[in-house]
């Protein structure tokens, strides 16, 4: 392969400049393709390539691209990611992978069969404070996890679904956990390890008649390592963003990576250790009315390419991805889904 790496896009929602941004800077789009190719044609006019109308014709006449950046809908991730490995490409897949266990399993299968790279988007795991944190626990630093606490404290309002033609649907959106905070449920397993139990309760409190699943939910979790853990989180924050946190208790020490959107170090008590002045990271990405994690797929295309072109180590390969969609469903398939008819009682 050349030391530049050509890339196609399907899908061309708002996350997909986002990619094709990245792709300009640090390789080359080829084409894109969206089921609307006005909005395909709006992305690389912007950013170079060829637009297609159609995913199947972009593949037949594009075979000089390398890797397929999957950034359509979430129930449709599997499918794409698929047809792509099957036709000899590599694939970088947005988060979640895909929005059932079996499909990334499928999804794996198909890569290891066609002898590709199957990349997954985590891109919070590039946070600086984040970062910081897995190598404290990688090191010991914190002896062993005893506890840990995570906070999903954001706002989506009525229109950032209604102006969607997939959000709040079950067949291609999945849940609130899928779409909002995959990218955090990832970081209890990359930093804290797999997850052995759950209980959960969640319900869905204002936005009835707009989304199939739930606003909110609270989550008790036992982990294979004996470490316990709970997860809080809803869309319901008053007007805006409001946290996005995490906080370990271990046996040396307690640390808290909190702000919006993971990207603070908040607090820090450690047994003969201080974390020191850490990067500022980059900022959220802006989608007009809204805001979501950070914005770090810088990182994760100088990822991709340090991999496919000098040996690098992926950041967060297919196995990794299936785990935290195992995860979240363990969590809804262990949740109590609250009755509002029982909250209207007084």
């Amino acid at each position: 392969m050349t030391s530049v790496v050509k890339f196609g896009i399907v899908g061309c929602g708002r996350i997909a400049f986002r990619h094709a941004k990245h792709i300009s800077n640090l390789g080359k789009l080829v084409a894109a393709c969206d089921v609307d190719e006005n909005r395909a044609e709006t992305l690389t006019d912007k950013y170079g390539g060829r637009a297609y109308g159609s995913y199947e014709e972009m593949l037949d006449a594009c075979g000089e691209i390398d890797v397929i950046s999957v950034c359509s809908p979430n129930g449709l991730h599997s499918e794409h990611s698929i047809t792509a490995l099957k036709r000899g490409f590599h694939v970088l897949c947005e988060k979640p992978m895909a929005i059932s266990v079996q499909d990334c399993g499928e999804m794996i299968k198909a890569a290891e069969k066609a002898n590709k790279r199957l990349f997954i988007v985590k891109q919070n795991r590039f946070n600086p404070a984040i970062a910081e944190v897995k190598r404290l626990v990688d090191e010991g630093k914190l002896g062993r996890i005893l506890s840990v606490q995570l906070n999903c404290f954001w706002n989506r309002n009525f229109d950032y679904y209604r102006n969607s033609e997939w959000k709040g649907t079950k067949t291609l959106d999945g849940g609130t956990l899928y779409t909002q905070f995959s990218h955090f449920i990832d970081l209890l397993y990359w930093i804290v390890g797999d997850v052995k139990e759950v209980r959960a309760i969640t319900g869905n409190f204002i936005h009835q008649d707009i989304i199939d699943f739930e606003d909110s939910g609270v989550v008790l979790l036992e982990f294979f390592s004996g470490t316990i853990g709970t997860v809080n989180y809803t869309v319901n924050s008053y007007e805006k963003n409001m946290e996005g946190s995490l906080t370990l208790f271990g046996e040396k020490g307690t640390v808290k990576v909190g702000g919006q959107y993971l990207n603070k170090l908040e607090y820090q008590n450690i047994e003969n250790y201080t974390i020191g002045e850490l990067s500022e990271g980059n900022p959220a990405n802006e989608y007009g009315d809204y805001q979501g994690s950070m914005s770090n797929h810088n990182q994760v295309y100088e990822n991709v390419i340090s991999v496919l072109t000098d040996s690098g180590e992926i950041a967060t390969n297919g196995f990794e991805g299936l785990k935290t969609v195992e995860i979240i469903d363990k969590i809804y398939r262990a949740a109590h889904v609250y009755s509002q008819t029982t909250s209207n009682r007084h």
